[in-house]
């Protein structure tokens, strides 16, 4: 069941992050002069249609001319469905039955088509505000769930994350107990699941690596903890502090505590009148990780292909090591919706908030990647021709961008096979 909600509600995030980057290409081309013939959330086939009714002003005035009489002038009316197939002379608003994202679809779109308020008879100035204002709209909407996460809690997803000093006040998760090996030191000495860690010798505990760091520098020796344990099982708010000792076994056992943890939820700050410069500059941090993650992803893609061709047994097995660490930090949309999305709806709100702002980025830095299909590569392609003083012809982008969505369907395809493996 829980599988089932988030899968929804995975859907109905990513759809709205890319309509709302479609509403960035829309409001960008209106005020630039650009027609949109259609604005659609979801992918056809089409649900139900409504047209702006291209005479509301002169009906309006008309209908305030007469006092008020009779019915008000309806800004939108029902597109008919024997209407859907002609050519409207207006906006059209529709919603569709495929659930994954959205469309902008503006008139002329290709860079050759001079025709009156056409995409292609903008300047290249507006056409960089259109192509690019879908991207300034990601990263807007991961800017505004940073700042209520800053004022809620903001999760700790990186060393050296910027916060404002002063104005930060710090949520350290809890270190819990899930169970305790029949046997183990930690059995013997008392330790029982629901325990929370305080502090390890004179170690705060902030996180599950603290335990381990601290369990492996005193193997074979007695080691010293500070739990929080519930007084009764009814009433886990009431705590009392308990020093535990155990003796841990040594480094070659197979244990050396005999205990599994976890944290119960993400290690969290917080801010006050900051929270918009942390939001501002943790939406910057993202955007250079999200970067430089994407660099490193192709530097170790291309190195491991390579290395693939090599006659020594140990490169090509490094290779195979790099192929494997892109494939495992590479997910679709199968693993998006039917992994993430589950396991952050589990772990809260705050993590799925948070999964929320980092696809955003990452929709943003996906779109300014100078590749013809996407945003940031239809920009370069038409700035190029212009540069050369040649003409980009609707039949040579079209077999440029198509080429290219060609390509990006097949590593689409690839990643969803390698995120089907991982979800069965």
């Amino acid at each position: 069941m829980n599988i089932v909600l988030g899968v929804i509600v995975g859907f109905v995030i990513l759809m709205l992050l890319v309509v709302i980057h479609e509403y960035g290409h829309f409001r960008a081309a209106r005020k630039n002069g650009v027609e949109v013939e259609e604005f659609g959330i979801g992918f056809p086939p089409r649900m139900k249609g409504w047209l702006r009714n291209p005479d509301y002003e002169k009906q309006l005035a008309e209908w305030k001319k007469s006092g008020k009489k009779g019915t008000k002038p309806a800004k939108w009316v029902r597109l008919e469905k024997s209407e859907w197939g002609k050519k409207q002379k207006s906006l059209i608003f529709s919603i569709n039955w495929l659930p994954i994202g959205g469309f902008c679809s503006m008139k002329g779109e290709s860079d050759s088509d001079k025709r009156p308020h056409s995409f292609g008879a903008a300047s290249l100035w507006a056409k960089t505000k259109i192509l690019f204002a879908g991207v300034a709209m990601n990263w807007l909407a991961a800017f505004v769930i940073l700042t209520v996460l800053a004022w809620t809690g903001m999760p700790t997803f990186m060393e050296n994350q910027f916060h404002m000093p002063g104005d930060s006040y710090e949520n350290v998760a809890h270190i819990v107990i899930s169970s305790v090996i029949e046997g183990s030191p930690a059995d013997i000495s008392g330790l029982k699941a629901g325990d929370y860690i305080i502090r390890a010798g004179d170690t705060e505990i902030k996180s599950t690596s603290d335990v381990f760091s601290y369990n492996e520098a005193h193997a074979e020796d007695e080691a010293v903890y500070v739990v929080s344990r519930a007084k009764s099982a009814t009433d886990k708010d009431d705590r009392e502090e308990l020093t535990i000792s155990a003796k841990l076994n040594s480094s070659d056992a197979e244990y050396l505590l005999g205990i599994r943890i976890h944290e119960d939820s993400l290690p969290t700050t917080r801010a006050t009148w900051s929270a918009p410069i942390v939001a501002a500059v943790n939406t910057v941090q993202l955007t250079g990780e999200t970067f430089r993650g994407l660099g490193t992803m192709v530097a170790s893609l291309g190195s491991g292909i390579v290395k693939q061709f090599s006659a020594d047994d140990n490169v090509r097995s490094q290779g195979a090591s790099e192929l494997k660490t892109v494939g495992d930090s590479v997910s679709g949309p199968v693993g998006i919706i039917g992994i993430l999305f589950p396991a952050s709806l589990e772990s809260g709100p705050t993590t799925l908030a948070f999964l929320a702002a980092l696809i955003s980025v990452s929709l943003a830095c996906m779109n300014v990647l100078p590749i013809p299909a996407l945003d940031g590569g239809r920009f370069v392609l038409i700035a190029l021709f212009r540069l050369r003083r040649k003409t980009l012809t609707r039949e040579m982008e079209e077999k440029i961008v198509a080429r290219t969505f060609v390509f990006l369907l097949i590593l689409i395809a690839i990643v969803t096979v390698l995120d089907i493996t991982r979800f069965f």
